[in-house]
């Protein structure tokens, strides 16, 4: 039996990932905050899931339930942990608080390696390891290479994200553990019916309000326009299965406009397409 543990698998492309994975063969352990979410998980996808109450920024939480993943893989260990909670914080940075932008990158960046850091001898990492070599892979997003207006928090903590894991490569080859970073751009989740609901009153009335409400929807439009979640738990598949996994998988419509151009045109040209775009002006 392989074990994987997915960490925000409530909903998303964590719960599709868990499906798509059991019905390969896998063992998944999935990380949900709220017992009700554990039950219609656990319920949903069968004896193959096993649900752990925890919240990625609970470091005792997280210990317990890497303690309760390996009284039952033992020396098995796990084939592979894939680092999918998140939230995304948005509005301009000029009017978020900064224990909003500090929230953000406590859950997406030290919640992640609080996790991993748990994970890692259930993956192989240590000389005298009794696990054989595991992989890691983060799902990152096409934000980590590019950032955009009224999303600098959630941007900022992806690009934090993909340093870690070229990092982590490194580091990890030593014990032959391999790291993967996934990076989608917009999928059809619910989280666009959470984005949607977002309350705009803090932003009302300042400089940005109309650039705000414009971008919201804008973004809502896009992502309930995206590639369907099993596109990613397809890549995460092949992450997982692959002998040579890249080292990123791009997981968008247009490789070309989507990820190759805005690294490639000057920033000053990606600016201009953006404020054009969202309406960023006075």
């Amino acid at each position: 039996m392989k074990y994987i543990l997915i960490t925000g698998a409530s909903t998303g492309i964590g719960y599709d990932a868990a499906r798509y994975l059991i019905e390969r063969g896998y063992h998944v352990f999935g990380s949900v905050r709220k017992q009700a979410d554990a039950e219609r998980v656990q319920a949903a996808l069968g004896e193959r899931f096993t649900p752990l109450l925890f919240d990625v920024t609970d470091e005792a939480g997280v210990k317990t339930a890497v303690s309760q993943i390996q009284q039952t893989v033992g020396s098995s260990g796990l084939y592979g942990l894939v680092n999918n909670a998140g939230i995304a914080v948005p509005g301009p940075l000029m009017h978020l608080t900064l224990d909003e932008i500090r929230y953000q990158l406590e859950v997406n960046v030290i919640g992640l390696l609080s996790v991993t850091k748990a994970c890692l001898p259930l993956l192989g990492a240590g000389k005298d390891s009794p696990c054989p070599p595991g992989r890691i892979i983060n799902i990152s997003s096409t934000n980590g290479r590019n950032a955009f207006p009224f999303v600098g928090p959630y941007s900022a903590s992806k690009h934090a994200l993909e340093a870690i894991t070229d990092a982590l490569r490194g580091e990890m080859s030593i014990y032959g553990i391999k790291v993967i970073g996934i990076n989608p751009g917009p999928i059809q989740t619910p989280i666009w019916d959470k984005a949607d609901a977002l309350d705009p009153t803090p932003f009302l009335g300042t400089d940005y309000e109309k650039a705000v409400l414009y971008t919201r929807d804008y973004i809502v439009a896009r992502g309930r326009k995206g590639l369907p979640v099993e596109a990613v738990s397809t890549v995460i598949g092949q992450a997982l299965e692959s002998k040579r996994p890249k080292t990123r998988y791009p997981v968008v419509r247009s490789r070309l406009f989507d990820w190759l151009l805005p690294q490639l045109l000057p920033d000053r040209v990606v600016d201009h397409i953006v404020i054009r775009a969202l309406h960023v002006k006075l």
